[in-house]
C-alpha cells in the first residue's frame, strides 16, 4: 500500500489530500484570508506560510509524515514540459522559485513538496502541470511571426479525464483519438493523438467562460485596448476576471445563471446557449486537428455537471463522436493516482533539466 499527500495551492486556497492507494483518506481545502496573503510581498514569499497549512493538516488528521511514500505537487509555470510526472529536483525548484514563467500559487506546491521530502528522505513529484506542451508542429505558429502559440491548459484534469475515457474504451490511451474540454471558471479544450496532446484551443482563443472574454477579434479588441480608458492591469483583470457570463450578467455561478433561466430571464438564456455554442464550435476545430477521426468527445470540469449545459453542446457535436461527461475538477485524485502509476512501475518519471 502506498501513502500519497498531494497539494494544491490555488490563489485564496491550499486544496491538500493523502489518498492510500486509490482511497482518499483526508481531503481538505484550506482557505487563506486576504489580510494574512497581503503581508507577502510575491507568491514565492508565501512558500513557510503554505508549508505549515500543510504541516498543520496533517498534525489535525493524526497522519505521521514518516509514513508517506511520496509527495506529489500541482505543476507550476515552468517553460514547456512534458505531460506525466517529473521528479522535483533542485533546478525546478530554482526555476519556481527565482525564474518562474509567472507568478502563480501553483509554483508553491513543487517547492513544499520537495522540502518536505528531503527531511523524509522520499521522492517529491509534479504531474501534467499547466505548462506541458505536446503541440505539434503545425500547431505552434501563427501569422505573426513574432508570437508562437503557448501551450497553457487545464491539463491536469483533461488528461485524467482522457484516460479514465481510454480505460473504458478498453484502449490503451495512446490509441485513443479525444476531443477534451475543461468547463470551469476558464475553458479550454485538448486533442488527444498517439497518447500525447497534440493541440489546444486555450482560454484566451476559444469560448468565453463564466469570467473570461474568450477569443475576440484583434481589431476590435486593439481598439479597446488603446481607447485609453483602462490600464493595463485593469484590461487584464477585465478580460480573465470580468468578462464572460460575469461580464454579461453580472456572476459567474453558473447553478444561478440556470435558474435566472427557470424563471424566464431570456438574456441569461442567451448568453449560456452562446457559451455552449462556442464550446461545441472549439470542439469541432480540434476534431480537424484529428481528421474527424474522434472516438470520443469528453467534457469534463465543474460546469460539466450543469445538464443544460452539456445537453445544449452534446446536441451540436454528436454527429462528431459520442460525447463522454465526466464532471468535476478532479485535481487531487488527478495528482495522486498519476504518481500512484509511477510508484507501481506503469509509469516513469521524467528528470527536469533547462
Amino acid at each position: 500500500m502506498y501513502k500519497i499527500l498531494s497539494i494544491n495551492p490555488g490563489s485564496t486556497s491550499t486544496k491538500i489530500a493523502v489518498y492510500e492507494d486509490e482511497k482518499p483518506m483526508f481531503v481538505e481545502s484550506i482557505l487563506h484570508k486576504d489580510s494574512e496573503l497581503a503581508e507577502f510581498n510575491r507568491i514565492q514569499d508565501q512558500f513557510e506560510f503554505r508549508k505549515n497549512a500543510v504541516m498543520r493538516f496533517l498534525e489535525h488528521h493524526n497522519v505521521d509524515p514518516k509514513e508517506l511514500s511520496a509527495i506529489v505537487g500541482r505543476g507550476g509555470l515552468l517553460p514547456p514540459v512534458k505531460s506525466g510526472a517529473y521528479l522535483v529536483n533542485e533546478i525546478m525548484v530554482d526555476r519556481l522559485m527565482n525564474r518562474p514563467i509567472l507568478e502563480h500559487a501553483s509554483n508553491l506546491a513543487a517547492l513544499i513538496a520537495h522540502e518536505m521530502s528531503k527531511e523524509l528522505n522520499i521522492n517529491s513529484y509534479i504531474y501534467d502541470s499547466i505548462a506541458v506542451d505536446e503541440l505539434i508542429d503545425i500547431a505552434k505558429h501563427t501569422g505573426l511571426p513574432e508570437v508562437d502559440r503557448v501551450s497553457l491548459t487545464h491539463a491536469l484534469n483533461m488528461r485524467a479525464a482522457a484516460l479514465k475515457t481510454a480505460k473504458k474504451l478498453g484502449k490503451e490511451y495512446k490509441d485513443c483519438n479525444l476531443v477534451v474540454a475543461h468547463l470551469g471558471g476558464g475553458i479550454s479544450l485538448t486533442a488527444h493523438s498517439g497518447g500525447k496532446m497534440v493541440d489546444i484551443v486555450s482560454d484566451d482563443e476559444g469560448p468565453f467562460s463564466p469570467e473570461r472574454s474568450g477569443r475576440v477579434a484583434v481589431k476590435d479588441l486593439f481598439k479597446y485596448i488603446s481607447s485609453g480608458k483602462y490600464t493595463k492591469d485593469e484590461m487584464k483583470k477585465k478580460l480573465r476576471g470580468e468578462a464572460g457570463l460575469k461580464g454579461h450578467l453580472g456572476t459567474i455561478d453558473a447553478r444561478e445563471v440556470e435558474k435566472r433561466i427557470e424563471n424566464g430571464d431570456e438574456k441569461a438564456k442567451l448568453m449560456y446557449e452562446t457559451m455552449a455554442y462556442q464550446i461545441a464550435k472549439s470542439i469541432g476545430e480540434l476534431s480537424v486537428a484529428l481528421s474527424g477521426n474522434v472516438d470520443r468527445i469528453v467534457l469534463t470540469g465543474g460546469i460539466a455537471y450543469s445538464k443544460m449545459l452539456t445537453d445544449w453542446i452534446v446536441e451540436r457535436v454528436k454527429f462528431l463522436a459520442p460525447v463522454e461527461i465526466i464532471p468535476g475538477e478532479n485535481e487531487m485524485e488527478s495528482l495522486t493516482f498519476g504518481v500512484l502509476r509511477v510508484l507501481r512501475g506503469e509509469e516513469k518519471a521524467k528528470e527536469y533539466t533547462e
